[in-house]
């Protein structure tokens, strides 16, 4: 029997970016969009033909996410260039953590094995990779691999990471065991709120979008810019700034976003 013949990057392109994936509302990446999702098939064929499963590459993708917390974090002995390169090498790593992101769907797209398995490890690798970054800052802003003030606060920010997509996830299991489609129906109004004054403060808190600071791609770039300000100035004031903004900005889009869940039409 002839081998396969290997597949070309405009099918790879084609299977395993329907049309319609990039203007997913809440799933799709502005950096999918701006520049990965045009590099990722490349990336995607090499996988296809090295025989990559899908859920190979999520969990790569974990180990990605997880080892730029650890880089962001180390070594602890600022303002000496090696802590600056630990930024630079974290934000890498979150971009490798992008593109397998983006790949391991394309394969399992174009090979056919999608499965709700790998669905299930995706999410539980975006939750770990925040958490890792979120923590990393936290031990980065101490300035030590010891218990502290600024770790604390790294902590308030990963715990509100993990809160906010578990808000999110929940609806889904709310409307499950309800025997209700997981989709409400509506499409994308059934996000607004039912309230026009929240509705209104809703679509402004979007416009602004703050809450992409304690997003793994924003974070690791807002890093590498505090690092580079404290090489300069000396100290960890710039990091400690963003620590704290993390921590803010985390705990309001916790409230905000539980509530204008519940003032939806999602839970109906």
């Amino acid at each position: 029997m002839a081998a396969r013949k290997p597949p070309t990057i405009a099918e790879v392109r084609t299977g395993g970016q329907p049309p319609g994936l990039t203007n997913r509302r809440n799933e799709e990446h502005w950096a999918g969009r701006l520049y990965m999702r045009s590099i990722s098939p490349y990336f995607t064929w090499l996988c296809i033909r090295i025989g990559f499963a899908p859920n190979q590459l999520t969990s790569l993708m974990v180990v990605c996410g997880l080892l730029g917390g650890v880089a962001v974090a180390l070594p602890l002995s600022p303002p000496e260039w090696p802590w600056l390169l630990g930024a630079g090498v974290g934000a890498l790593l979150i971009q490798a953590y992008l593109l397998l992101d983006c790949s391991d769907g394309e394969v399992a797209r174009f090979t056919g094995k999608t499965s709700v398995a790998g669905v299930y490890l995706d999410r539980i690798g975006h939750y770990l990779s925040e958490v890792a970054l979120l923590v990393g800052l936290g031990y980065r802003a101490e300035g030590a691999l010891q218990s502290g003030g600024w770790v604390e606060l790294g902590l308030v920010g990963a715990l509100g990471a993990v809160l906010i997509k578990a808000e999110t996830d929940n609806v889904v299991v709310a409307r499950a065991k309800s025997g209700v489609p997981v989709e409400p129906v509506g499409g994308d109004r059934a996000l607004r709120p039912r309230s026009t004054p929240l509705a209104l403060a809703r679509q402004a808190a979007s416009l602004l979008r703050f809450h992409r600071i304690i997003g793994a791609v924003e974070l690791s770039l807002l890093i590498v810019v505090a690092a580079v300000i404290d090489h300069l100035r000396g100290g960890l004031t710039a990091t400690r700034v963003l620590v704290v903004a993390v921590a803010v900005v985390a705990v309001v889009q916790t409230l905000l976003h539980l509530i204008s869940i519940l003032a939806s039409r999602r839970l109906r």
